[in-house]
């Protein structure tokens, strides 16, 4: 494999995928509108908990809004990666797939440029979020680094789900069937996870499955970063899951890509 043609083929395939995305006006309102409305409403609606002392001490923060903006941040990342399959559906029911599987290019690097196009459109959403979250009073502890460092969990975990997506796509034959399981996981992997509420308030029975949901791995060193600093006994077993399992999900993607349509 030559490794310049090859990132070249990455290359080009993740630039389609971001003029797509511009040419689609609805999906960047969305990516905007969604976070604003999360914060808005239901940050608010939610601000009388941390009057409580004892939920105050649950959520480790005196102010719900900090505590709720990683959980959304991992939340539109989660949404923008289990339909990034959706676009190897849509490019093989217009035939342009076709095109790119006859055209002189790696085979993975479709999979790949389509995975850093996700990770682009991550980083674009949660910096929409961060600037919704400092205008409505939102401190981060750690600064300008300490978002950084979100934006970089956010990204693995958008690979997570992006890969596994595309994996399942290589596979089926329709966007329904796509929707349908993607639609299956993303419920539970939020309300099982400490996106919203803090594990403590669970049962016994949620809570262990909290604590194997990869959710709360990547919300869990972005809450700790965004409200208390850099602890790093509490952000480097997030880190490091996080990374094993993007590897892991991109290796999926591209594997089932080569077996399914090769």
């Amino acid at each position: 494999m030559k490794i310049g043609r090859f990132l070249s083929d990455v290359y080009w395939v993740f630039w389609r995928e971001i003029k797509r995305l511009f040419l689609q006006k609805s999906r960047i309102v969305m990516a905007v509108v969604q976070p604003v409305v999360w914060l808005v409403l239901m940050g608010n609606s939610m601000a009388g908990l941390t009057r409580n002392p004892i939920a105050a001490r649950m959520l480790g923060t005196g102010d719900y809004l900090s505590f709720m903006v990683p959980g959304v941040m991992i939340m539109t990342t989660l949404f923008g990666g289990v339909f990034g399959g959706t676009s190897v559906l849509w490019d093989r029911r217009l035939g342009f797939l076709n095109k790119m599987l006859t055209a002189p290019i790696y085979r993975a690097a479709i999979p790949l440029g389509k995975l850093l196009a996700l990770m682009v459109q991550s980083w674009f959403q949660v910096i929409v979020i961060v600037v919704v979250a400092l205008s409505l009073g939102v401190h981060f502890a750690t600064g300008v680094p300490g978002v950084l460092f979100m934006l970089l969990l956010a990204s693995l975990f958008g690979v997570i789900m992006g890969g596994i997506s595309l994996g399942l796509s290589s596979m089926l034959k329709s966007i329904e069937a796509l929707h349908a399981i993607m639609n299956f996981l993303t419920l539970p992997l939020m309300f099982t996870s400490n996106a919203m509420f803090p594990t403590q308030a669970m049962p016994a029975w949620l809570r262990q499955i909290a604590h194997i949901n990869p959710l709360s791995y990547a919300v869990a060193p972005m809450r700790t970063v965004a409200t208390r600093g850099w602890i790093w006994q509490d952000l480097w077993v997030g880190l490091v899951v996080l990374a094993l399992l993007a590897a892991a999900s991109t290796a999926f993607a591209v594997r089932q890509f080569h077996r399914s349509i090769a």
